[in-house]
């Protein structure tokens, strides 16, 4: 199991640049999932959004992060489970939103029902995000 930067980019045979190293380890330090703007901010080396786009695909590509749609049509980006592949994604969980503090949760333990599609459909990918406030939150309320 690759754990540290490096050996998560050379896992996937993935050249150790600066800007994969950077972004990567954001996300190894983030609580939640970031988005394209979260990465530009956070990012002590500045990159320009191509480069930011380009290797937030490749990591998607590669089965390191995985998408989270949201209801603005933008895209979260939160990291893999050991289990995903290059081309072959094994997120099949709900992602929650807290209304209060923005973070977005990978809620491993809930996976998605199946849904039973009527004849001649195909099911591709299947995304559940529920909104509400985090325990978190919760807790530090009165």
């Amino acid at each position: 199991m690759a754990t540290t930067v490096a050996d998560i980019l050379k896992a996937n045979n993935l050249s150790i640049t600066d800007s994969r190293k950077s972004i990567l380890a954001l996300f190894k330090l983030s609580k939640g999932a970031l988005a394209h703007a979260d990465i530009e901010k956070k990012s002590s080396a500045q990159f320009d959004r191509v480069t930011i786009y380009r290797t937030l695909q490749t990591f998607v590509d590669k089965g390191i992060i995985h998408t989270i749609p949201t209801a603005d049509n933008s895209v979260l980006y939160a990291l893999c489970k050991d289990d995903c592949t290059e081309g072959h994604h094994h997120d099949n969980h709900v992602h929650f939103i807290c209304d209060n503090c923005d973070i977005t949760y990978c809620l491993d333990h809930v996976t998605i029902p199946s849904v039973n599609l009527p004849e001649g459909f195909t099911q591709k990918q299947t995304d559940v995000v529920v909104s509400g406030v985090c325990k978190n939150c919760c807790a530090s309320k009165p």
